[in-house]
């Protein structure tokens, strides 16, 4: 005898799945909270990216009203303007000589930290504080006087028989007085170095250790590999941050970028020709190229880093 079971109608309905009210208006509050941040995007950055991408296009000298011109202001960057690619190769010499030495230094002062046993919160603290001063006009005009005709370092070079002048007056080396003003602040890039130097297994080098291998190979073999993620994320800061240098060429070279234009970085003709020759429809181009050449600069960086960045697997973790 066969018997049926009849389920009743309330629990047939019960059992079919019910849209999630509550959590669509708990989204409500959530928006709300957001709006602040929301509105910051949308009216401070995306706002202002659309009409820099329509000024670019534009004749604009800030006082009349925009003529369109279409491609002129990127082709006469591109083709009719020296002083353009001058700034640019300024920029590139800069990046190329200050990243190294900073992540070298940072990297270097780090394995310092990492292997001292005493007063290690005071010497991170003093590594790390110039960079509490960040880029500003104050710091870089004491930077100046250092290197200025006469300075301080002027004077220490000239006692050991080494007669160079004031930095920067010198066309040859007034770009290394901002690319070393750059490496003095290395304490950012210092503390990420420290801490991936901790994450690092103990039991690697004692074990390297064991097999005879000596400092240098144990950098080379266990602390390079390990840390190359570390490495990875400060060079595509730096590189980043490097192309966007302003204040300390300001300040050290008067707004101007002498002497002759050997410290005219890109940011700093960005900034005569939209604010000081009132062409803002052309600096707005300039924009929005470095713009493109930091976002090609940091795909191909992304694109290299699978030959030599690695990373730990969980298995052997």
């Amino acid at each position: 005898m066969t018997t049926t079971t009849t389920v009743p109608a309330t629990a047939r309905a019960s059992s079919v799945p019910r849209p999630r009210r509550g959590r669509r208006e708990r989204r409500g509050p959530a928006y709300v909270f957001l709006s602040p941040w929301i509105l910051g995007v949308i009216l401070l950055t995306l706002a202002p990216m659309a009409v820099s991408l329509y000024l670019s296009f534009t004749d604009y000298n800030l006082f009349d009203a925009p003529e369109w011109v279409g491609l002129r202001n990127y082709t006469d960057m591109l083709t009719a303007d020296p002083r353009y690619w001058r700034s640019v190769g300024t920029t590139l010499l800069f990046i190329v000589v200050a990243v190294p030495l900073k992540l070298a230094l940072a990297l270097g002062v780090a394995l310092l930290l990492n292997s001292t046993r005493r007063a290690k919160g005071f010497y991170r603290s003093a590594f790390y504080a110039p960079s509490l001063l960040g880029a500003s006009m104050s710091v870089a005009l004491v930077w100046r006087a250092l290197y200025n005709d006469g300075g301080t370092v002027d004077e220490v070079l000239s006692s050991v028989g080494i007669h160079l002048g004031g930095w920067v007056a010198d066309p040859d080396l007034a770009v290394f007085v901002v690319a070393l003003l750059a490496v003095w602040q290395f304490g950012a890039p210092m503390v990420i170095f420290l801490a991936g130097l901790q994450q690092i297994p103990s039991e690697l080098y004692e074990a390297a250790a064991l097999d005879g291998a000596g400092a240098w190979r144990r950098f080379v073999s266990i602390t390079l590999p390990m840390l190359s993620p570390v490495l990875f994320f400060n060079l595509v800061l730096e590189t980043i941050q490097s192309f966007q240098v302003f204040t300390p060429a300001f300040a050290i070279s008067g707004g101007k970028g002498g002497p002759a234009d050997s410290t005219m970085f890109y940011t700093l003709y960005l900034y005569e020709r939209g604010f000081s020759a009132s062409h803002m429809g052309y600096a707005s181009a300039m924009a929005w190229i470095l713009l493109l050449g930091i976002g090609a600069v940091t795909l191909i960086l992304f694109g290299t880093s699978r030959s030599w960045v690695f990373y730990a697997s969980e298995e052997a973790r």
